[in-house]
């Protein structure tokens, strides 16, 4: 009985060193796939060139100006009553951008009710700043007599 006790743990360690053996080589297999050159079993080396990376296209409406036109939305329906320095964010889905309006002023000196107001505008194409003015018409209606980036 003690011999094959000694022959099933000289059995073991066989296993377990071969085991690790194993282990190993296949490490350094799998680890020099990724530092370099690789194995090149197949004789080419050359880079791939069907993949290639650019840029994200901006979504825009026909005529340009939906940013200009939701920025718009914000300041007329913005109630300025208690200050026009509270930050007004605004988001439009169809361009993807975004920003925060600092400041709106409201003028009705020529008799036409307007406001000048002071936006960030958050985009694929950067962060910048732009200042623009709306005014209403008498049938209620707001338009933009200025929207664009402050210089």
């Amino acid at each position: 009985m003690q011999d094959i006790a000694k022959w099933i743990e000289g059995k073991k360690d066989f296993s377990f060193a071969r085991l690790r053996g194993t282990a190993v080589c296949l490490m350094m297999l799998v680890l020099s796939g990724c530092m370099g050159g690789g194995l090149d079993m197949f004789g080419k080396s050359d880079v791939d060139r069907s993949v290639s990376t650019g840029t994200v296209p901006v979504a825009k409406t026909s005529d340009g100006l939906s940013d200009a036109v939701t920025v718009r939305n914000a300041v007329s329906s913005a109630d300025i009553s208690q200050g026009g320095n509270n930050a007004i964010p605004w988001a439009n889905t169809t361009s993807g951008s975004a920003g925060v309006i600092s400041s709106i002023e409201e003028d009705s000196a020529s008799g036409v009710l307007c406001r000048r107001f002071t936006t960030t505008r958050h985009s694929f194409e950067g962060i910048a700043k732009f200042d623009g003015k709306t005014c209403r018409l008498e049938n209620g209606e707001w338009y933009l007599t200025s929207f664009g980036p402050r210089s």
